[in-house]
C-alpha cells in the first residue's frame, strides 16, 4: 500500500517538473509583446523618436552661439514691430521734455529687452534692463523687488509690468529708491479710469502724479502714468 502511494507521488512530481521545464523554455523563446523590434515591420511605419540613452549621452547636438540667436530674434518681424512701438512711446516722453540722450533709464521687468533696444536706438547710452531671467546683452538678471542699484542711480524708472508684481508696493518702492530726487517713475498698465490711476499712484509714496493718459503700445490700449520723485519729503 505504501509502495503504491510513493509510486503515485513520484509520478506526480515528475509530471510537475516536466511541465515547469516546458513553461520556462517557452518563456525564454517567446518575444515579449512590449519589446521594440529592431526593424520596422512595414515600410509605412513612422520612424521612432530618438531620446538620449542616459544623462551621459554624448551624441553631438547643434549649438547656436548667443550672437546668432540674438541676430535671428532681432531680425524677426514681431521683434522689430515691438521695438518700433516702444520707440514711439519714449519719443513722446522726449517731446514732453522728460527724456534726453543723457538720461539714465532703468527698465524693470524688461522681458527680452524691446524697450532697452528702443532707447538705445534713440541714442540713450544709459539704458539698462533687468528681469528675473536674463536676456543678454540687453537684460541682466535681477529681482525687481530687490534691485541691485544704489539709491538715486537713475533719472527714469520704467515698467510695463507693475500690476503683475507679486508685491506691487515693494516693486514700486524699489523703482522710487533707484530714481534720483526729481526723477521720474513711468508705468504702463491696462487701460483704466481716474480712480484706478489714483490707487496705482498711492503705491509710489515718494512721488506725485504729473500726468496720466491712454496711449497705444504694442497694438493695445494702455494707460501711461508719469510720476515725479519728490525733491523733498
Amino acid at each position: 500500500m505504501e509502495r503504491n502511494i510513493q509510486s503515485s507521488l513520484n509520478k506526480v512530481s515528475f509530471v510537475s517538473i516536466t511541465i515547469a521545464t516546458l513553461i520556462t523554455v517557452s518563456l525564454f523563446l517567446q518575444i515579449p509583446k512590449t519589446g521594440i523590434p529592431s526593424t520596422p515591420s512595414t515600410t509605412t511605419q513612422k520612424p521612432r523618436l530618438r531620446f538620449p540613452n542616459s544623462t551621459c549621452d554624448s551624441t553631438p547636438r547643434r549649438y547656436l552661439p548667443l550672437s546668432k540667436k540674438n541676430a535671428r530674434l532681432w531680425s524677426s518681424k514681431s521683434w522689430m514691430t515691438q521695438v518700433s512701438s516702444f520707440t514711439q512711446f519714449f519719443t513722446q516722453l522726449h517731446q514732453m521734455g522728460l527724456l534726453n540722450k543723457h538720461s539714465k533709464v532703468l527698465c524693470v521687468s524688461a522681458g527680452a529687452g524691446h524697450e532697452v533696444m528702443a532707447l538705445s536706438k534713440m541714442g540713450l547710452e544709459g539704458a539698462i534692463g533687468v528681469e528675473v531671467i536674463e536676456s543678454l546683452p540687453l537684460v541682466s538678471r535681477a529681482n525687481p523687488h530687490n534691485l541691485p542699484f544704489f539709491d538715486g542711480a537713475f533719472d527714469v524708472a520704467f515698467s510695463g509690468h507693475l500690476m503683475e508684481a507679486l508685491y506691487p508696493m515693494r516693486y514700486a518702492g524699489e523703482m522710487e529708491r533707484t530714481v534720483r530726487k526729481g526723477g521720474l517713475c513711468v508705468v504702463v498698465v491696462d487701460e483704466c479710469d481716474e480712480e484706478e490711476v489714483k490707487e496705482i499712484v498711492k503705491l509710489f509714496r515718494q512721488s506725485r502724479l504729473i500726468s496720466s493718459s491712454n496711449v497705444t503700445l504694442n497694438a493695445r490700449r494702455v494707460t501711461r502714468i508719469i510720476m515725479r520723485h519728490k525733491a523733498t519729503d
